[in-house]
């Protein structure tokens, strides 16, 4: 079901799919986008999920069918306020880019409310020059042009070099986010810096690293899973920052192979 939920000083737009409805009784799932497409990011593997297991998915301030902020706010403290509505004391997070940085933020400051963590090319705060310099500036220069075109087609070769052009969906998820990049941007709050905390998460996680995602984030994957104990890594040849796009399968499989740890 479809619904607006409070956040603090504004809202977001939520999805509940309510009861499994198949056979399984799986923990519920909420599942957190990144910041290269919004809530639709999940609808490849979305069928699957839902016959296990609850399915909460949402829409971050400014992308999707939320509405843009007008005043600071973070991002876990958001996660948090949708968890509260929807009523779940516990629940399996899984979280790509973006939102995955959310979901280990949150799981640092509330354990006891995560069961388990599921990391799709994850970012995570303070780590080191995660983004390019060279490719920060060159998206505020399209930016000010107002070159849409240019913005999709740069963020592509960035995030999307496993795609085939013109990798029509991949393309279609950001151009329908990229306007929340400069809507977001002022208002967001930077969460306290997460990477050197990794070793304190102690729940079963998986994380899922694309070969073909930008070097930044490969070194950075590969370091987060090697500081998170017990940390599962699966390494995907032919993905990107899009793995749920690329390689919806391989999502639907770690998801559920994180759940049955789930004790």
């Amino acid at each position: 079901m479809e619904q607006m939920v409070r956040v603090r000083d504004g809202e977001v737009w939520a999805d509940d799919t309510g009861e499994a409805r198949g056979a399984g009784d799986g923990p519920p799932l909420v599942l957190l986008h990144p910041g290269v497409g919004d809530s639709r990011i999940w609808e490849p593997v979305l069928p699957a999920l839902r016959e296990r297991h609850r399915v909460i998915r949402y829409d971050a301030r400014a992308f999707g069918r939320s509405p843009a902020p007008t005043t600071s706010y973070t991002q876990s403290e958001d996660l948090r306020s949708v968890l509260d509505h929807f009523g779940l004391d516990r629940a399996v997070l899984v979280g790509t880019s973006m939102g995955g940085k959310t979901a280990i933020t949150f799981t640092l400051d509330d354990p006891g409310r995560v069961a388990a963590l599921g990391l799709l090319v994850p970012g995570v705060s303070g780590y080191p020059d995660l983004e390019s310099q060279e490719l920060i500036e060159q998206i505020g220069k399209l930016a000010q042009a107002g070159d849409m075109d240019g913005l999709v087609a740069l963020s592509l070769r960035a995030w999307g070099a496993a795609g085939t052009a013109p990798d029509t969906a991949a393309a279609e998820h950001l151009r329908a986010v990229i306007p929340a990049w400069f809507s977001s941007y002022g208002h967001e709050r930077e969460d306290a810096p997460a990477f050197d905390r990794l070793g304190e998460l102690s729940l079963p996680c998986a994380l899922l690293l694309g070969e073909k995602d930008m070097p930044e984030v490969v070194r950075c994957n590969e370091e987060m899973a090697a500081r998170i104990p017990g940390c599962r890594l699966v390494r995907l040849e032919d993905c990107d920052h899009f793995p749920t796009l690329r390689a919806p399968d391989a999502v639907v499989r770690l998801v559920a192979e994180l759940c049955a740890r789930v004790v």
